[in-house]
C-alpha cells in the first residue's frame, strides 16, 4: 500500500524504535495566516467542515441504523474504516462526495458508514465479528442489508500515485466499477406490487403506494414522516406501505407512468402516491386541486390529504385523522418559525 496507511505493529513499537515505517503523509495544511484584529461589524468566520470521522460516535448503533435503511431499500452498506489522522482517509472521503459519478452511484445503492478506528484501539472487535482484519487504512467492507459482509477491500487498488485533475487520490472509475460489482440486484416493480396486494388482501387493508427517487427530497421527507413510530402505528391501521423507486426498480417509471394514467391527471412530479384496494383499483390520489400534492404541506396540500383519508378510510377513527394531520401542521409550523429565526440573525 502507499507508504500514506500506517501498519498498526508500527503503532504499538512507535516509542521503542527508531527503525520504524515513516508515519503515514496527512493532508497538506495551508499555513496559517497572521490573525488580525477582529472589527466590531466583522462577519464571523465561516464554520470549519466537519470532520469525515466521528470519534464519539457508538459504530455499532451507527452501522445498525444503516442496516435498517438499506433493508427498506434494498442497498448495502458501506463501511469505511479509518480515522480523521489519516490523509489517504479524508481524500478517499473526498472523492466520494466530490466525484459527480462516485456520488450518485453511493446516494443510489449505498448506505455509508465512516467507522473511526482511532490509532486501531477503537472498534476493532466490531471490526473483527465483521471479518474485516486489516493493518492499514482506510478499508472497505460492504455488508448486506442483513448485517453479513459480502466483500472485504483494501484502498491500494483505487489510489492514484499523483493526484488528477481534480485533485483525486483514488481513481473514481475503478472504485464506481467495484461498487457496481457489489451493488444489490434490483427489485421488480411489479413483483414489489403484487405482493403488498397480496398482504393487503390477507390483512383486509388497503395499499398506499408512494413513488419517489433517490434523489427527491420531498420523497424522503413523506417517507420520513412516515417511518415515525407513533404516524406508523396509525397508518398501519389501514394501509401496507410500498414504496415503488421509479429510478431503481426495474419497471418502476413505467408503473408510475400507467397509474398517472389509469387515474386521468397529469404528471406533477414526485412523491405521487395513491390509495388503492386489495385488487389493485385505485381509491384516491395525491394529484388535488392545485396539482401533485406530493409531500402534504401546505394547508391545501394538508386539507387534500385528509380528503384522500376520509375517503378511503375502515379503522381509522376521526381522532387518528386529527393526529395524522396535526403532525403535518406541526412539520410546516417548525419550519417557518427556524425561517423566521434564520431571518432575524
Amino acid at each position: 500500500m502507499n507508504s500514506s496507511a500506517i501498519a498498526l505493529s508500527s503503532l504499538l513499537l512507535v516509542a521503542t524504535f527508531a527503525a520504524q515505517e515513516p508515519a503515514p503523509p496527512i493532508a497538506p495544511v495551508a499555513p496559517v495566516a497572521p490573525i488580525a484584529p477582529i472589527a466590531a461589524t466583522q462577519k464571523p468566520a465561516a464554520k470549519v467542515a466537519e470532520p469525515t470521522y466521528d470519534e464519539k460516535a457508538d459504530a455499532r448503533v451507527v452501522v445498525a441504523a444503516a442496516l435498517a435503511r438499506a433493508r427498506k431499500e434494498n442497498r448495502r452498506v458501506l463501511i469505511q474504516w479509518g480515522a480523521n489522522w489519516c490523509g489517504w482517509c479524508n481524500w478517499l472521503a473526498a472523492t466520494m462526495k466530490a466525484d459527480s459519478e462516485t456520488r450518485r452511484k453511493l446516494l443510489y445503492e449505498y448506505d455509508v458508514v465512516h467507522v473511526d478506528v482511532g490509532r486501531f484501539n477503537k472498534h476493532m472487535d466490531l471490526a473483527k465479528e465483521l471479518g474485516a482484519e486489516f493493518k492499514s487504512i482506510p478499508y472497505l467492507t460492504i455488508l448486506d442489508s442483513s448485517g453479513k459482509a459480502l466483500v472485504q477491500q483494501a484502498t491500494e487498488p483505487f489510489e492514484i500515485k499523483e493526484s488528477d485533475a481534480k485533485g483525486n487520490h483514488h481513481d473514481p472509475k475503478k472504485f464506481v466499477t467495484w461498487l457496481t460489482e457489489h451493488q444489490a440486484a434490483p427489485l421488480v416493480a411489479k413483483d414489489v406490487h403484487a405482493a403488498a396486494l397480496a398482504q393487503a388482501k390477507t390483512e383486509n387493508k388497503r395499499v398506499f403506494m408512494h413513488f419517489g427517487a433517490p434523489w427527491c427530497g420531498w420523497c424522503h421527507r413523506l417517507e420520513n414522516w412516515m417511518a415515525e413510530p407513533e404516524i406508523a402505528a396509525l397508518l398501519a391501521k389501514d394501509f401496507v406501505d410500498l414504496k415503488i423507486d421509479q429510478d431503481r426498480m426495474t419497471g418502476g417509471k413505467e408503473m408510475i407512468d400507467a397509474e398517472i394514467a389509469a387515474a386521468g391527471v397529469k404528471a406533477g412530479g414526485i412523491p405521487w402516491f395513491v390509495f388503492s384496494d386489495a385488487a389493485g383499483k385505485q381509491l384516491a390520489n395525491s394529484t388535488g386541486p392545485k396539482g401533485n400534492t406530493g409531500f402534504p404541506y401546505k394547508e391545501d396540500e394538508v386539507a387534500h390529504f385528509a380528503t384522500m383519508l376520509n375517503t378511503v378510510r375502515v379503522n381509522l377513527t376521526d381522532a387518528d385523522i386529527a393526529t395524522l394531520l396535526a403532525s403535518l401542521n406541526a412539520i410546516r409550523t417548525a419550519d417557518e418559525a427556524k425561517k423566521k429565526a434564520a431571518a432575524a440573525h
